[in-house]
């Protein structure tokens, strides 16, 4: 391996090795790595694909990067072009989802709602609109014989989508709820990796698409020898300028400065470290395509999943050390995506005993705050530019963008820049809120992760106790009649009441901090590595 690859070696393991993870947190898969493979193999994740690939592996040496006109008149010329409703999409892991209530969700414009069948024990995804009125779903309840009510009118629905109950029809009367406009549409669903997928059809011809096309495979998620942790955040920037960010490493030591390891090499010619990265991207094709990093391999499976494999070196025991990073990219509307991530691995699973699944999404959260601002402005930039004219706006002339352009020849070739939205949306991006709420966590993490919202709850209950107890401790001090305490107890009640105070305001510092909004200043970066920041024990 070259010096500068493996200094990006060290950075990527290095900064894996520093994420946490919780077996208990979400149910895990299985396979294997090619045994006796000096790095790991190319894993081709997507399933067998009836589309033709290209033949032989493409280099950045021989691929222009003003590739627009080309791309556009293969388009022209009659490509097959991906259909965006014949896919799989996972909505949000199951450790996230209360069987008791539904869960409003949003994908490719479609507004769904996800609940809990206990007739027929399985997850269900409907369209979140009652035929009755139009009002959503999600935000009924599970009725005494466990059908989706519509808290509007009380109308109650099967598994099936069927109308089984319209209270105001007299019992006596025609049966209108077996009306088929009474129905509610059903999406294909199943359960996958710890996550629900759906199918976004809901037309009967694909209710048994399970049976011809499943969602990609994922050997890490399958394998009952690694660990991971899962989570999910609404961003405020879409599908492709999400893609591009998670297939650029080579901004990971300047946005995220100091939020992993800087590891030095020969030739440094700054602070953060940035060097020449050489990626190949090969096998490129409707289907995704496949990147080699020198060490390790990188599988784009279309239009939603970004995988990073690699090995590590060996520990003091016979165990081959295997981790990967990966990343669900699910198109949401125009100007919002959501992010599911997942960082398997075999080794090291003491630390999952350990750290709650809420204290890992912190260290997760921070990276995300760190880049989201410049993303959600580079995103209206590409858009004044035009999103096809993307590669001539742009200038890239090195290696280091492979992935990016690579994924933007494909989005380009085969998508025509654009996610198809159907009638439901136009491609207007919606106007750029206040920091606060741009950067928000509460309302795009934790009220959908159950383990920061459980966290988010207690933490504020101990916030308030701490509050009453110091409260409580200066009115007994002040209150006790003369001589019934000491010159002395007074001294330690009031030290304690305001210690009890003082931990109060740490603590919904802390919350509102990690739970609520937490801004990144690139002009005084931070200080304090990516473990540090999970105990935020660090000086800003």
């Amino acid at each position: 391996e070259s010096s500068s690859h493996e200094s990006f070696r060290s950075f990527f393991i290095s900064s894996i090795s520093l994420l946490p993870n919780s077996a208990h947190s979400c149910p895990t898969t299985q396979t294997q790595f090619l045994k006796n493979s000096p790095s790991p193999p190319l894993l081709h994740i997507r399933a067998p694909s009836k589309f033709k690939l290209f033949s032989s592996p493409v280099s950045l040496d021989h691929v222009p990067l003003e590739a627009a006109d080309t791309v556009t008149a293969a388009a022209a010329a009659g490509e097959e072009k991906f259909d965006w409703y014949s896919q799989w999409y996972p909505l949000i892991p199951v450790c996230d989802l209360d069987k008791k209530v539904p869960h409003a969700k949003k994908v490719l414009g479609l507004d769904v709602v996800v609940w809990w069948d206990r007739n027929e024990n399985a997850w269900k995804v409907f369209d979140d609109m009652c035929p009755h009125r139009l009002a959503p779903l999600s935000e009924g309840r599970i009725d005494p014989s466990g059908r989706l009510q519509c808290v509007y009118h009380g109308w109650c629905f099967d598994g099936s989508g069927s109308c089984k109950l319209i209270p105001q029809a007299p019992p006596d009367g025609p049966p209108v709820h077996t009306n088929k406009r009474a129905c509610v549409a059903a999406y294909p669903t199943i359960v996958h990796h710890g996550m629900v997928w759906f199918w976004p059809n809901s037309d009967p011809r694909y209710k048994d698409i399970f049976e011809k096309e499943k969602p990609p495979f994922i050997p890490e998620l399958d394998d009952p020898s690694f660990t991971t942790v899962m989570g999910s955040r609404d961003l405020p920037y879409g599908y492709d300028v999400l893609i591009e960010n998670l297939m650029d490493p080579a901004h990971l030591p300047y946005a995220h400065y100091k939020l992993g390891p800087t590891q030095p090499f020969k030739e440094m010619r700054d602070r953060e470290g940035g060097r020449p990265l050489d990626f190949v991207v090969k096998n490129p094709g409707i289907g995704g395509f496949d990147v080699d990093m020198g060490f390790g391999c990188i599988n784009f499976h279309a239009p939603c999943i970004i995988s990073y494999h690699t090995a590590l070196p060996s520990g003091t025991d016979e165990q081959e050390r295997k981790t990967a990073l990966i990343f669900i990219c699910i198109p949401v509307s125009p100007g919002n995506s959501r992010y599911i991530w997942a960082f398997p691995r075999n080794f090291d699973t003491w630390v999952d005993k350990i750290l709650p699944r809420w204290m890992a999404h912190m260290a997760t959260n921070v990276l995300l705050d760190s880049d989201l601002y410049l993303l959600h402005v580079e995103e209206r930039k590409i858009k004044e530019k035009g999103p096809a004219n993307w590669q001539k706006a742009c200038f890239l002339p090195i290696k280091s963008d492979a992935l990016v352009v690579g994924f933007r020849q494909w989005f380009n070739k085969y998508a025509d820049s654009k996610v198809d939205w159907g009638s439901r949306c136009t491609d207007d991006l919606p106007p750029t809120p206040p920091r606060e709420q741009l950067m928000d966590r509460y309302w795009s993490h934790v009220v959908n992760c159950s383990s920061c919202n459980r966290a988010y709850k207690t933490l504020n209950a101990i916030e308030t106790v701490l509050k009453v107890v110091a409260v409580g401790s200066i009115a007994v001090a002040a209150a006790a009649a003369q001589g019934m305490l000491s010159g002395a107890a007074r001294t330690k009640l009031a030290v304690f009441a305001t210690a009890c105070y003082v931990a109060s305001k740490w603590l919904a510092y802390f919350v509102y901090n990690n739970f609520r909004y937490h801004d990144y200043n690139h002009s005084v970066p931070e200080k304090v590595m990516l473990l540090a920041r999970i105990w935020n024990v660090g000086a800003a």
